[in-house]
Order: structure tokens, then C-alpha cells, then sequence
């Protein structure tokens, strides 16, 4: 069984990992660019035109998801409680803000279009926490069916892929060279650890890292999330749909529990120079390889059948999370 497993994904992974190859090759001769944009935007366009083969799907998800999710662990062996500390209390205050304006507004915004009450709390909570997999962990606790977590699945990373390409460029824009700044407009907004990383790296490599710290303190929230929306269904009048037996209470991530262990570790532990040098190369060609998977499985025709009420239920919310965390940061001065 394990075999076969195994077999199903070499091919995809294979062929991320080819991608990030030649996109770290193609860096040498564009360093302003870097090897993860090219990677993405190489994936992008491999994957809508020669690479649609089925078999290669469980390879890239694999890819996508797992290096992504090993990279986040071994980031914490570059990362002591020295660097958390300086984002701060207004840090950490600045994404319960944006995180309950993202929930109020993408709610809201739903039921204003038409949308259900599950519908709406499936975008909330995908948008304000980690994408796809809060989207996985609200669903059941909340009853909702598999069609609208499908359609919210899609609309959210139509969404995230959107703002991942363009965000970057807004926060050089507003922010300058102000690391803090730009690391929570990124970390603070876009939906999946992916995407956090894929759109830091069009920046700097320090952004990288400080956006993953204001994304992991979104991802600790999400047991938070699922029990008051767990709640909110039970009190509501559409209390009718079943959602027992597939409500359970879900522990934080163990990426993000590897994160923080690898972080305590490296913080009051003197460990070897190699620790730190070998998780920054391995962690990097995760990263690369997991944001080739990413645009390797970007299909753009999927997106346009979810239809225009759907493009502008995410157009809206995209705007609203923006806007929101634009203004909390020169609120709260965030630099």
C-alpha cells in the first residue's frame, strides 16, 4: 500500500521539484526576480498548458502541502523568541484586529450577496486564518456540505493567488523599506502558509520570515475560530442540518507545534552553526519546490465556472482585508 502510495506521488513531486531546479537556475541569470517568483509563475504556466496529466496531481498536492508544512518546522531553527518579540504586543494585537474585521466583513458581505450562513462562515474563516485548511477544519463543525466547501475552497484561493501576486508590490508601495510593515500586510492578510511565503519572497527573504510569524499567530487561532462558529450554528435558526458526529475539536497544526519547538530549542539551546545553515538551505528548497506544486496546480478554468457573484463575494472581501490592514498598521504603528 505504502508502495503504491509512493508511486502515485513521485511523478508530481518529480516534476515541482524539476521546476524549482530550473527556476534557481534561471536566478543566477535574474537575482532581482529570485528563484520563488520564477518558480510560481514558471508553475503557472506549465501546469494550464503541457502538465494537466492527472497523475501528476498527488505528487504536486503533496508537494503544495507537506514541504510547505516541513519548511514552516524548519524555519523555527532560524528563529529565536528574540525575533518574535520584536513584532510585539501590538503585533500580536494587530491580528486579533484584522482577524475579527476579516470575519465581521466577510460574513456580512456574504449574507448582503445571497450567500448562507455556512457559506459565509466557511469564507470568514478561510480568509481570516489559513485558507483551505481552516476551510477543512470548519466545515464539519458546522455542518456544511461538500459542495460549498468546494466553491468556497476555489473562491478563497482564486482569492489568494490574486492578492499574492499583487500585494507585494502594495506594500513596497505604502511601507518602504520597513520590514515589520510590509511582513504583517502579508502575513496578516493572505489566506494560506503558501501564499504567505510565495508573496514574501518577492520581497526579501527577512520578510519571509517575519510574515510567517504573523501567519503562525493566525493559525494558533483557528481552534478559537471553530468553537465560536461551532457555536454561532448551534444558536442560529439553521440549527435543522445535522452536525453530529462529524463536529470534533482540532488541536493547533503540528507544523506550527514543530515551529515553536524548533524555535524554544534554538532560543535557549546552543546549538551547532550547522543546524542553522542546514534548515536555511533544506527549508529554501522546500519552499521552492512547494511554490512550483502551487502553480503547477493553479488552474485557471476552474476559477471562472464559479461565476461572477462569486468573483465579486472575493473581490470584496480581498478589499476589505486590505483596506483594514493597511489602516491598522499605521494605526497601531507597526514598524
Amino acid at each position: 500500500m505504502n508502495k503504491l502510495k509512493n508511486n502515485q506521488i513521485l511523478p508530481g513531486l518529480l516534476l515541482s521539484f524539476a521546476v524549482a531546479a530550473i527556476s534557481k537556475g534561471l536566478a543566477t541569470f535574474f537575482p532581482e526576480i529570485g528563484g520563488a517568483t520564477i518558480a510560481i509563475l514558471l508553475g503557472i504556466l506549465l501546469g494550464n498548458t503541457f502538465f494537466r496529466q492527472p497523475v501528476l496531481a498527488t505528487g504536486t498536492k503533496f508537494s503544495e502541502s507537506k514541504l510547505l508544512e516541513y519548511s514552516v518546522v524548519l524555519l523555527g531553527f532560524t528563529v529565536t523568541f528574540q525575533t518574535i518579540s520584536e513584532i510585539g504586543v501590538t503585533g500580536v494585537l494587530f491580528v486579533v484586529l484584522q482577524m475579527s474585521v476579516t470575519i465581521v466583513c466577510a460574513y456580512g458581505i456574504g449574507r448582503k450577496l445571497g450567500f448562507g450562513e455556512k457559506l459565509g462562515l466557511l469564507m470568514a474563516g478561510g480568509n481570516a486564518v489559513c485558507g483551505s485548511s481552516a476551510i477543512g477544519a470548519i466545515a464539519p463543525a458546522i455542518g456544511a456540505k461538500d459542495e460549498e466547501k468546494g466553491q468556497i475552497i476555489t473562491l478563497v484561493n482564486l482569492l489568494g493567488t490574486v492578492m499574492m501576486l499583487t500585494l507585494p508590490f502594495l506594500g513596497i508601495a505604502l511601507f518602504g523599506d520597513n520590514l515589520l510593515s510590509k511582513s504583517a500586510l502579508l502575513g496578516g492578510t493572505l489566506q494560506s502558509v503558501g501564499q504567505v511565503v510565495a508573496g514574501a519572497s518577492l520581497i526579501d527573504a527577512a520578510t519571509v520570515q517575519y510574515a510567517m510569524l504573523f501567519k503562525i499567530m493566525r493559525i494558533m487561532m483557528l481552534v478559537v475560530v471553530v468553537f465560536l462558529f461551532e457555536q454561532k450554528v448551534k444558536r442560529s435558526a439553521e440549527t435543522t442540518v445535522e452536525t453530529s458526529g462529524k463536529n470534533k475539536k482540532l488541536p493547533i497544526p503540528w507544523y506550527v507545534l514543530g515551529f515553536l519547538i524548533a524555535c524554544v530549542l534554538n532560543s535557549f539551546v546552543s546549538l551547532p552553526e550547522i543546524f542553522d545553515t542546514s534548515a536555511h538551505f533544506i527549508s529554501t528548497w522546500f519552499e521552492t519546490t512547494a511554490l512550483a506544486a502551487i502553480g503547477l496546480r493553479l488552474d485557471f478554468k476552474k476559477f471562472l465556472k464559479e461565476g461572477p457573484r462569486f468573483l465579486m463575494y472575493g473581490v470584496s472581501v480581498g478589499a476589505v482585508q486590505t483596506v483594514a490592514a493597511v489602516v491598522l498598521i499605521f494605526l497601531l504603528h507597526i514598524k
